[in-house]
């Protein structure tokens, strides 16, 4: 088996001017009565969060430490032998899509049509669509674009027979000119989507055969994200018995002839268990050439809970790792302000779950600023405790001692960012002393 180095990625032109959408006071986290003005000039404002030019609650993203997670990871998947197909649906944010096919990723991954249509509007040239295609208006737009723009790819999954000859049959009567990528599903009890047993697996793998020339198997994938475990190393353990069955599932299909000609691609890994992903594909065993593509996604903002937490097991398992610098950086904060101290012990601060995410575990305080005093940022202590929130306050506790007071902002860490993304049409970009130097539009 040989791992297959592909070309360098292509971005193709965004249909229309993306740093022309205009923002006014009604998109969250402008300020008041602001002029007009486009996206794009979002860095030329002179704004600053410290200076309270812009009103809190805020989620911000800081420049430098995007920068570094978008080099670090590539370079893990390029001295790793693999590429990246990043989850897009993570942020939603075309900008950071395109610098992360800037940083060398193969490709795009979405979850929806709608995904897949945001991405390609804005250029992406090819999409990984990391779900079964089901219902007409999904198909008919999956094999529009692929018809409408022979320059695109966009690669889907199957899971059942039922899913091929929906697709399949769409294939037929509305051909497209040329086969329709698919990647064969494998799954395990208790997950989401995918085969459970090697014998519906083989036929859906057969169905997708008799399907040509409208449909072709191009590899096998499988989304171990979801496997648990008691403990971190007790999950580890588990995606390894998952990946054992995808490696199966692959010399299977491959010595059934069933696969396409051209390399084999092996696909999972999500944001925890990617160092094994790509270590137990690197050592697949098949007689073709394979493609490994890898779909860690919250990687370009990593998080202050839980992907720190999984990258420390990384660490641990990975040697790697050190090998090329330090690791992934929590890239996104999200700022409010004390409102109230009603009681000894409790302070409220304006935010809430309209404004942050709250899986994998409440917000994390971790610094705190007083405007009228200047100065930096201080850090707080740990036992500044996020303890519930309501759609606009945040409950927290502290003690007697706590310097916060009523107009102080404190900056929180988030954990799992995908949920906090989709809270926010904009976020603003700052640079380490939190000027305003630019900002990226979501599309949920």
């Amino acid at each position: 088996m040989s791992l297959v180095t592909p070309p360098a990625p292509v971005l193709g032109q965004p249909v229309g001017d993306p740093a022309a959408f205009l923002l006014d006071e009604t998109v969250k986290g402008m300020p008041p009565g602001v002029t007009p003005f486009p996206i794009g000039a979002m860095g030329r404002q002179g704004w600053n969060v410290l200076a309270e030019d812009l009103p809190l609650p805020l989620a911000v993203l800081k420049r430098s430490a995007l920068d570094h997670n978008l080099d670090w990871m590539a370079r893990f998947v390029g001295d790793a032998g693999a590429v990246l197909a990043p989850h897009g649906k993570t942020t939603m944010a075309p900008g950071l899509f395109r610098e992360q096919v800037e940083h060398g990723a193969w490709a795009i991954t979405v979850g929806t049509i709608h995904q897949a249509v945001v991405a390609r509007r804005h250029g992406i040239r090819r999409v990984l669509l990391a779900n079964q295609l089901v219902g007409r208006q999904a198909i008919r737009g999956a094999l529009d674009m692929l018809r409408d723009d022979p320059g695109f790819e966009l690669l889907v999954l199957v899971d059942s027979e039922a899913v091929v000859e929906l697709l399949a049959k769409a294939a037929a009567a509305a051909p497209v000119g040329r086969p329709v990528p698919v990647l064969l599903e494998i799954g395990y009890a208790g997950g989401r989507t995918g085969c459970r047993d090697t014998d519906t697996a083989l036929a859906v793998a057969r169905a997708v055969k008799a399907a040509e020339p409208h449909l072709t198997l191009r590899g096998i994938e499988g989304f171990e994200g979801l496997v648990s475990g008691r403990t971190i190393d007790e999950a580890a353990d588990q995606v390894r018995l998952f990946l054992e069955r995808m490696v199966a599932m692959a010399a299977r299909t491959e010595a059934g002839g069933l696969f396409a000609d051209g390399p084999i691609i092996l696909s999972a890994g999500g944001s925890a268990f990617y160092d094994i992903v790509v270590d137990r594909f690197r050592r697949a065993g098949l007689h073709r050439e394979v493609l490994l593509v890898s779909r860690s996604g919250c990687y370009i903002t990593h998080d202050s809970l839980m992907y720190r937490e999984f990258f420390a097991a990384v660490r641990g398992r990975a040697p790697l790792v050190d090998r090329i610098g330090s690791g992934l950086q929590p890239a996104m904060e999200v700022w409010a302000y004390v409102q109230s101290r009603p009681e000894t012990g409790k302070v409220v601060l304006t935010m809430g779950q309209r404004d942050v995410g709250v899986t994998g575990g409440l917000p994390q305080a971790q610094s705190w600023y007083r405007p009228s005093a200047g100065g930096a940022p201080a850090p707080l202590d740990p036992d500044h405790v996020v303890t519930g929130l309501n759609d606009q306050h945040c409950h927290m506790t502290v003690p007697a001692a706590s310097p916060l007071a009523v107009g102080d902002m404190v900056c929180f860490g988030v954990s799992h960012p995908c949920v906090t993304f989709d809270k926010w049409q904009v976020l603003p970009v700052v640079d380490d002393g939190y000027s305003v130097v630019g900002a990226y539009r979501t599309f949920f």
